[in-house]
């Protein structure tokens, strides 16, 4: 690489040191190449412009991801542990209610998942950088809208950070109760430990502390992929049992309930269609960012196959359970 320079209007050329400017571009290369925020976009509109910033051998992206191994990790990030909570979601909204509000649900996510990489894609290619993060799409869109929009870029960047911060900490602890408490009774079962399930949260810190420290998503595929896996025998196995006997007429449980009851389901399918803050992540990893729009792209072919899968849950678990349908499939298993 050459050298690179900082080009500032009737001022003269400085120059950076071929050395200094690589030991960044390394720093940075660790999670993903040709990184620029919208702050290095603004300081050129103010003037200040970037020349020679060629980071590697033909432009080429690094570590990118293919279209399969996007919709793993896809599958990965949206199917969580709400889809055991499908059923009694379904219960709160009644047979076809419930149905039929998973649909609108999953409509708005995908509609708000094709709305947010579409902006993303767009602003990249106004503003001439590789890719943007959530932060800087949303800061990037308020300063393309001009005016008094431009000037709370800055907090709407916060904003969304914020946001993304408390939704994450918020689902990611479900998750890691969700383990411990399935846990523990496996393990107290064969030794006997006699811990508390808080005990059984502090060891599940050191491997997830691991599988996060791995920041490249070409390198979490084998995790995603193994994940899939035991996600999908899983769900095949509670499936089995809902097949296992006979499935009661529609006839046996309510097409709808009551209005009062909606909130909750709502409630639930919300949380279950959780996947958003993956998307940009993943979609600025792909070796073919455009392949995640249209509609046979990997957005809708994995969305749509999460959506059946939720509905199919739901559907045929409150059908087989009713009334006594529990606030986790799991807990209606024999």
């Amino acid at each position: 690489m050459g050298d690179s320079s900082l080009l500032l209007p009737g001022a003269r050329k400085r120059t950076i040191s071929t050395a200094n400017l690589q030991n960044v571009v390394d720093e940075v290369g660790r999670f993903s190449r040709r990184t620029y925020s919208t702050s290095e976009a603004r300081r050129s509109e103010s003037g200040l412009s970037i020349v020679d910033t060629e980071l590697g051998e033909d432009n080429e992206r690094d570590n990118t991801i293919s279209n399969t191994e996007t919709i793993i990790h896809l599958l990965k990030g949206n199917i969580g542990i709400g889809v055991l909570t499908m059923p009694i979601a379904i219960s709160n909204a009644g047979l076809v209610g419930g149905v039929l509000g998973m649909v609108f649900v999953a409509l708005i996510t995908i509609h708000c998942m094709h709305t947010l990489v579409n902006a993303a894609q767009k602003l990249v290619a106004k503003r001439d950088v590789d890719f943007l993060d959530y932060a800087d799409t949303a800061e990037a869109a308020f300063l393309e809208a001009g005016g008094g929009w431009a000037s709370k870029s800055q907090l709407i960047r916060r904003v969304v950070n914020i946001f993304l911060c408390m939704s994450q900490i918020g689902s990611n602890a479900v998750y890691i109760l969700f383990v411990a408490q399935n846990l523990m009774p496996i393990a107290e079962t064969h030794f006997s430990l006699g811990w508390n399930y808080r005990l059984y949260i502090a060891v599940l810190i050191i491997p997830v502390i691991l599988i996060c420290s791995i920041k490249n998503l070409k390198y979490l595929s084998p995790c995603s992929i193994l994940a899939n896996i035991l996600e999908f025998v899983g769900l095949g196995i509670i499936f089995y049992y809902i097949f296992a006997t006979p499935i009661p007429s529609p006839s046996s449980v309510p097409w709808f309930t009551s209005p009062k009851t909606f909130p909750i389901f709502f409630g639930t399918a919300i949380f279950a269609f959780e996947g958003i803050s993956v998307v940009l992540p993943i979609e600025n990893q792909m070796s073919k960012p455009k392949d995640m729009l249209g509609w046979h792209g990997v957005l809708n072919t994995s969305m749509v196959t999460i959506a059946a899968l939720y509905i199919g849950m739901g559907f045929f678990g409150y059908l087989k359970y009713g009334a006594e349908t529990a606030a986790s499939i799991t807990l209606n298993l024999p």
